[in-house]
Parts: C-alpha cells; sequence; structure tokens
C-alpha cells in the first residue's frame, strides 16, 4: 500500500540538494574569469562522468549554472548561465567588463535554519522567479547553493512522479528555430523571451515543423568559452541531435528517469504524429511538489481506494488515509490564492 499518510516522504532530502561547494569569484574579476571558472569544473565532471555508462540516480555533479560573488565572507552578487547569454547577447566584451558591473545584487537567499522542507525553497523560486537559492548561516555567511538542477538531481523514487503525466507540466508555447539561425542569433532569442533553450525545427513533406535539435543556455557558454564565432555558426552545426522525444502520456518518472540518463535538463514532447510540440523541463517536474497539486493527487487517490474498498466490502471502515491531508489540508487553505501550480505563473524555461 501507498505510504500516503506522509506526504513529505516523497520528497527530495534538501540536505542532499545542498552544493556545499558552490563556485565563487571575486567582484573585480572579469566576466572573461568568469567563464573560463565555468568552463574548468564542467568539463572536469564530464570527463569522470564520462568513464560509466549510465549516470548514477545517487551522482550529483557540482553546480555549475551559477556562481556566487563574494566580497571576504560575505555575499555580494550572484551571475548565472542566464545572465552569461543575456550579455552575450548584448555583444558585451567579456574581457573588459567586471562582474560587479553585471551581477544580480541583492541576493535572495534562505537562512539555513529555516529550510524545513522542499516548500521553504520552492516558495522562493516560484516568488522571484529565481532558479539558484545561496543557503547562509547564522551569521550571513555562505554554506552553499540549492538549484532546480540540484533538487531533480535528487528526487527519490516518488510515486507523484508515477501518477502524474508529461501533459499535466509541459510548457506547449516553445521558442523555435531553423538549422540556419545563427548562434548569436539564438542567444539573443533567449535573451528577449527570457528562455533557456530553443528547439531547431525543419519543415517537413507534410509543411509541419519537425523537430531536429536543440541548442540550450549552457550550450552557448560552452561555444563562448570555445571561441567559437557565434554570428558566423548555424545552429545545425552545434544542436544537440537526434532528440530524445517523449509523449504527453509518458508519466513524469519516465521523464525524471530519462534526464538522468541522458543528463539533461530538459525534454522535447511531441505528439500527433509530430505535428505538435511540448517541452518539459527540471522546473517542471519540481511543480508536482506543490502543495495544492500533492493535495489534489491524494484526495483523487484517497477517494479511488474508498470506492474500491466500499465495493469489496460494503461495511468496510471510512477513513483510510483519514490522516493523509492534515498538513496539506492547511497549506491549501493558506494558499487558496495563490497556488504555484497556476498556469499563469510558469517559470520561464
Amino acid at each position: 500500500m501507498l505510504p500516503l499518510d506522509n506526504p513529505l516522504s516523497w520528497s527530495p532530502s534538501l540536505i542532499e540538494a545542498i552544493e556545499r561547494q558552490p563556485l565563487v569569484i571575486s567582484p573585480t574579476a572579469s566576466l572573461m574569469d568568469l567563464l573560463d571558472l565555468t568552463s574548468q569544473f564542467r568539463h572536469r565532471e564530464c570527463r569522470l562522468s564520462d568513464s560509466f555508462h549510465e549516470l548514477s540516480s545517487y551522482t550529483i555533479g557540482r553546480c555549475t549554472s551559477c556562481v556566487l560573488v563574494t566580497e571576504g565572507s560575505q555575499l555580494c552578487g550572484i551571475v548565472t548561465e542566464r545572465d552569461l547569454v543575456k550579455y552575450m547577447a548584448q555583444g558585451l566584451d567579456f574581457a573588459s567588463v567586471s562582474v560587479a558591473e553585471v551581477m544580480v545584487s541583492p541576493v535572495i537567499t534562505l537562512p539555513e535554519n529555516a529550510l524545513k522542507d522542499i516548500f521553504a525553497a520552492l516558495f522562493l523560486f516560484r516568488r522571484y522567479r529565481i532558479r539558484h537559492l545561496p543557503i547562509i548561516d547564522d551569521q550571513g555567511d555562505v554554506i552553499g547553493v540549492i538549484s532546480h538542477e540540484r533538487i531533480r538531481q535528487v528526487l527519490r523514487p516518488a510515486n507523484l512522479l508515477k501518477f502524474r503525466r508529461v501533459a499535466d507540466v509541459m510548457a506547449t508555447e516553445i521558442i523555435t528555430a531553423s538549422p540556419q539561425t545563427s548562434v548569436f542569433s539564438l542567444a539573443k532569442m533567449m535573451a528577449s523571451s527570457k528562455v533557456s533553450c530553443i528547439v531547431i525545427t525543419q519543415e517537413n513533406s507534410d509543411g509541419d515543423q519537425a523537430p531536429l535539435g536543440i541548442v540550450t543556455e549552457r550550450d552557448i557558454v560552452q561555444f563562448k568559452t570555445l571561441e567559437i564565432n557565434l554570428q558566423q555558426t548555424p545552429a545545425h552545426i552545434v544542436m544537440s541531435t537526434p532528440l530524445f522525444c517523449l509523449s504527453p502520456e509518458d508519466s513524469l518518472w519516465k521523464a525524471h528517469k530519462e534526464m538522468q540518463r541522458l543528463r539533461v535538463g530538459r525534454l522535447v514532447v511531441s505528439w500527433n504524429w509530430g505535428k505538435n510540440l511540448g517541452l518539459i523541463t527540471q522546473t517542471s517536474l519540481l511543480r508536482i511538489f506543490d502543495p495544492i497539486e500533492m493535495y489534489g493527487v491524494i484526495e483523487n487517490l484517497q477517494q479511488t481506494i474508498h470506492e474500491l474498498r466500499m465495493a469489496a466490502e460494503p461495511t468496510g471502515a471510512d477513513g483510510i488515509l483519514g490522516t493523509s491531508g492534515g498538513y496539506l489540508e492547511m497549506e491549501k487553505q493558506s494558499n487558496n490564492q495563490q497556488s504555484w501550480g497556476n498556469s499563469e505563473t510558469h517559470f520561464a524555461y
């Protein structure tokens, strides 16, 4: 029987999700120094993981999607991959621009003593539309960072993932480009639309746009590090291909496992013989831990099991799973006007 009396046991361990050794840099360093720093650790981990045939569900890589800016022991800013793509699209000279000039400041943080469960982090993610959350101690010193990527990496084999479909959380309005589009143009599209990837499509014989590949923020940051000419390089040269496409009817558990297997943070969804496209990201997966959505799933399961038991045992006892919704009922009442799962509050992916 499912352990529905303790819904929080389905959530990831946030202690495991904290990156205890985040990348840090001085505000006086240049953007090129920051780019070299992220590249150094990313390449080191690629060499390490390449020795395995499949990424273990317990293997957690170092977070390279953000760099904390510190002066002494004090946090004074943050720079993310999305920021770097935006600066590339603006044509900034990374060698002459300092980190202090472009870092995001002040930074939203979470005290370690307030980190009780996943909901504390998800609330701040959604409220401030951020994907990286520094954790600080009582003295205000940084002890680590929690990100969407890290939480997704430590997701447990949760029943919630198995009971939800890709269609429940996928984005259906995605940004696409042709194979001939320059990487620089892709960066500008990402910056203007505030998205983390562009799906590369080409018209097929039926006149539909068929997905060929994908280019992400992280790809563009790596291309910049490798000194690839972004303006003269077309998307089809550098895109990730072939694509592994999900169906809207697939479970979120399958989506999670495929992301682990392929070591990616997003997957394209295709249906209607490829005529329709969607996208599911690690941000999408975290939506299922919205207390309101968890309450709805538990309520439906409760009703289904109750009906099955009543059919088998007409005199069976009521109250099965009777304590399952206590915590979530309070969350439902307190958050009734601001459900995190509303489509209107989607993150830009």
